[in-house]
């Protein structure tokens, strides 16, 4: 059974996806809160596996409270909830350390879907549109403004290789297919890659590999 928290200020939005996740015979919603300073005391006492959390909220927003969770490691995913999918608080909260996002307006289906692979530490969300919120807020940074950051040295060449594919939303299996390896191996690369830059999950990853150059903001699909 996967345990959510809701975080929005509307109660009836929280009520509309308690609704929806509950009809769902593996999640359950176990709490609720209606801003980002009740979504901190919720979830650390609660400890869900996933909350969804509402970006413009009063007191204090979503891009704070995912800031404040991931500071605190309290052992929760964070699934944010968006009206717009370019939403420059998507991004800052990608960045901050949520595992992904999705739109409100989302199908039921989607969402459960959603919340199944953020459970599942699985890999990226909605690679491409995740991909084109980075893409548009990375690329306002002038490059020459940006410096690289000295880890990036110690990654093999391989070990760059696979951090530019899973940058531009290949799945282990496509990455696997690709390199003529088995997934089994990608994996390890991937958990490698994380460990050497000292990243969360691969939505930082992909975040790290835009702003380090690995790949470039509007650059043609791998495919």
């Amino acid at each position: 059974m996967i345990r959510l928290v809701v975080v929005d200020d509307q109660g009836m939005v929280r009520a509309g996806f308690r609704s929806l996740l509950e009809a769902e015979p593996d999640l359950e919603v176990v709490g609720e809160a209606a801003d980002g300073e009740q979504a901190l005391e919720v979830v650390a006492r609660l400890r869900p596996d996933v909350t969804l959390m509402d970006i413009r909220m009063p007191v204090l927003d979503g891009l704070a409270a995912t800031r404040a969770l991931v500071a605190d490691e309290v052992p929760t995913r964070v699934l944010v909830l968006t009206t717009f999918d370019l939403d420059e608080y998507v991004f800052e909260a990608l960045r901050a350390g949520a595992s992904g996002f999705i739109l409100k307006d989302a199908p039921a289906e989607e969402l459960a879907a959603a919340v199944r692979v953020v459970a599942a530490g699985d890999s990226l969300l909605a690679p491409g549109v995740t991909r084109r919120v980075i893409d548009a807020f990375v690329r306002r940074a002038a490059p020459a403004t940006r410096v690289l950051d000295p880890a990036m040295a110690r990654l093999t060449p391989r070990e760059v290789e696979v951090l530019g594919l899973l940058s531009r939303g290949l799945a282990n299996a496509d990455i696997a297919a690709r390199l003529f390896v088995s997934e089994a191996t990608i994996k390890t690369h991937v958990s490698s890659v994380l460990a050497k830059l000292g990243l969360r999950d691969r939505v930082q990853a992909v975040i790290y590999a835009y702003e380090n150059h690995v790949v470039v903001p509007g650059g043609a699909e791998p495919f």
